[in-house]
């Protein structure tokens, strides 16, 4: 209970004393508020009046309307629960395989170490963004969770690495050794003991994951080699860019910069939140 009060009192002193990470926390909320309301808030955005299309931005339509006639700023929000949808799948991927492969080699060590760790070397060195194309290339990727893992299947690598070398130098504490002679088996050590003091390493991946997730998939789309969805941001992107010439009118320039601010501001709470996830799991910064 002490426990929690004083993590509490962190919390809140932290987020009086650092005002961005109050607005990190509010824009991270409103997107994923976005997210779940976005469809229901805007049940008709998918339909368009060609009359109105490339309508500028005005009273009724604050970034103006595509290339059909749907209002922009409704595809954004629309578009908002794909795009976090595959992100935070794509980070509890990352996290599950990293996390996963990092604590069996840290831990059991011995051909378990090596095995595991000539396997993320592997993913490690090979070419990260080439090699999403080509398996999005090939592979029919119908839904979020497909994506999410197309897109974890190169990035959980320098996770493992490092929760690896977190394992080592926890392997040989006092209260691990003291486990151990109680004759607890390995994979109950390992959950029990030695992932709960982890957790603060574990949650700022987290969010580094949905961060990079963000752009990978907005690429993937913006580039073309995932299915097209017309309220997803990277393909509001390709079709200003590529296919509609809305990049060319000025009447039509909220169409280009709706997705970019989108994915700027939620990229800003992102880092605002690390900031103040970073104070409060930093003995050294929270004291300074």
């Amino acid at each position: 209970m002490n426990a929690q009060l004083r993590r509490s009192s962190f919390i809140w002193h932290g987020l009086r004393r650092n005002p961005g990470s109050v607005v990190g926390l509010v824009i991270i909320m409103v997107y994923l508020v976005m997210a779940v309301l976005g469809p229901s808030m805007f049940p008709n955005a998918r339909q368009g009046d060609p009359a109105e299309s490339y309508a500028p931005p005005s009273g009724s339509h604050i970034f103006g309307t595509d290339h059909i006639g749907r209002d922009i700023f409704e595809l954004i929000v629309i578009g908002t629960r794909p795009v976090m949808e595959v992100a935070i799948l794509t980070a509890v991927l990352i996290v599950v395989v990293g996390c996963s492969v990092g604590l069996a080699a840290g831990y059991f060590r011995g051909w378990t170490d090596t095995v595991l760790m000539r396997i993320t070397d592997t993913v490690i060195i090979l070419p990260g963004f080439p090699l999403l194309i080509l398996i999005a290339a090939f592979f029919p990727l119908s839904n979020s969770f497909m994506i999410a893992a197309v897109l974890a299947v190169t990035s959980w690598g320098g996770l493992a690495r490092a929760i690896r070398s977190q394992v080592l130098s926890l392997r040989e504490r006092e209260y691990l050794e003291a486990a151990r002679s109680l004759r607890l088996s390995g994979g109950y050590i390992v959950l029990r003991e030695v992932t709960p003091n982890l957790m603060p390493y574990i949650v700022m991946n987290l969010m580094l994951g949905v961060t990079g997730a963000i752009y990978a998939q907005v690429g993937l789309f913006f580039l073309g080699v995932l299915p097209i969805r017309s309220e997803n941001w990277g393909v509001m992107l390709n079709l200003a860019y590529s296919q509609t010439g809305a990049i060319y009118s000025v009447a039509s320039i909220g169409y280009v910069l709706a997705p970019v601010l989108a994915i700027l501001v939620l990229q800003l709470g992102a880092v605002l939140l690390l900031r103040f996830l970073d104070e409060i799991f930093n003995p050294r910064l929270r004291a300074a």
